[in-house]
Order: C-alpha cells, then structure tokens, then sequence
C-alpha cells in the first residue's frame, strides 16, 4: 500500500516535535543500531508515552520515503486512542451491558475497517486490538470504515492476554470464534456482557487466548470452502449479539 506523506514524519528532531505537539502516533520506526543524544530524548519520550516501536533495517524505512529520514519514521495515527481501565468501568455505571470486539492481529486494512464499520452499526462499545500486529490505523483505515473507526473507541493494549483477564475479571464473557470449536455461535448467550474474540487471517485466533476464552463458536460452513473471511464472521457474531439483546 502506497504510503501518502499526510500519513508519516520523519526526522528525529520533527518526529520529538510531533509527539510533543500531541500529535497520535500509530507506530515508530527507528533503523536498528542508531544512537545520538536526540535519539535517547526520542526514545525517553516514547517510551514515557508507551508509543509501539520496531527497529528495521534503513532499507526498511527507504521503502516509504527515500527523503532525510535520519532512520526515524513515525506514522501519525487519524484517531486517539482509547483506555479500556476508563470505559469498561463507564459502561456498567452508565448501565449498559458491554459489547465489546477484540481483533487479535486482524492486519488487513480492508478487514479492520470492514469489521469497525459493522462494529459501530451494530453499536459495539469498544474494540480491543493488541499494540503488535494489528493493522495501522491510518487515513486509508478510517475511510475503509467510512469513518467508523472516528466513532466508536478503540483501545491498543501491551499484553492482549492481561486485558483479557481483566474483562473477565470484571464479568465480561470471552466468546473466541474458532473452526475447532464443537459449539455453534447461535447457542451462546449473547445477551450478557460480551467480548467476542475474532483472530488473524491467517491463524485464526491464537491457542492461549482459545484456552482461556469462556466459550468457543463456530459458524457452519456447508461448501468445500474452509473459512469465512475474518470480516464476514465478524459480521455473522456481532449481529447475533444485536438479534439475541433486541429480543
């Protein structure tokens, strides 16, 4: 996907500035091995701030922009992101029943944004994605969610595995949609506090998080196609939350 340059800053120095200014960063990029006063001012500042790093190889960072980058890229994030320690409380003091969405390493853009347009129709309260592997959140992200993803919260968490304790420990089922599961999502309860767990692409959600979850569903499939696009499914459980609680 072609990178535009609304999407990104480069340069040590103007990158400190972004993240000083306010500015939501999706990621950062720092070629590996670079040091230098600005870069510990950088790298102070970013970790104060939690922002998700990756060291690259320069070659990496050349890829989207070949201009002086200093070997520090960092991509502005369209949306500020969320707590989910501040909403979920909210929520039960607000009264609702939460409906939550977890999307454990969805990287596809047209996917995560396909998923949050549903998600915000549907009236989900919140999406979980972990601070890796998840699709950038970028301008092409928001306008594949014809601009879902400016309403609906989004929280990026370091350790997918803890939050997930959390929701649980705070009364939230975890219903992971798997192809191993023996039980059809039309059996569960949909009606209570939910977090529905939908996986990557490829892998499906991963084995720790199947472990742990309170249910396991899967929605049939009667042609020779194994799976459902992840977007699909998705769709398929959230709108059987919507059914069961407006029944």
């Amino acid at each position: 996907m072609i990178q535009q340059e609304k999407d990104f800053i480069f340069g040590i120095r103007a990158v400190i500035e972004a993240i000083r200014s306010g500015k939501q960063i999706d990621k950062l990029m720092i070629k590996a091995g670079l040091k230098g006063e600005l870069i510990f001012e950088l790298m102070d500042l970013v970790k104060s701030l939690q922002i998700p790093i990756q060291y690259v190889p320069n070659e990496r960072i050349n890829r989207v922009t070949m201009k002086n980058h200093q070997g520090v890229l960092a991509f502005i994030s369209p949306i500020e992101f969320q707590n989910i320690d501040n909403i979920l409380p909210a929520l039960f003091e607000a009264g609702k029943t939460p409906f939550i969405v977890i999307l454990d390493k969805v990287t596809d853009v047209r996917n995560f944004g396909a998923i949050t347009r549903t998600a915000e129709c549907a009236k989900v309260d919140v999406i979980i994605i972990p601070e890796k592997g998840s699709a950038q959140i970028s301008a092409d992200a928001v306008k594949t969610s014809a601009g879902a993803l400016l309403k609906i919260p989004v929280c990026r968490v370091k350790n997918l595995a803890q939050t997930i304790k959390f929701l649980q420990q705070s009364g939230i089922q975890i219903v992971a949609a798997s192809e191993k599961a023996d039980d059809y999502y039309y059996k569960v309860d949909f009606t209570i506090p939910t977090a529905i767990l939908m996986g990557a692409e490829d892998k499906g959600v991963d084995l720790e998080y199947l472990k742990v979850a309170d249910q396991m569903v899967k929605i049939p499939i009667l042609g020779e196609i194994e799976s459902l696009n992840v977007s699909v499914a998705a769709s398929i459980l959230i709108y059987e939350t919507v059914k069961q609680r407006l029944n």
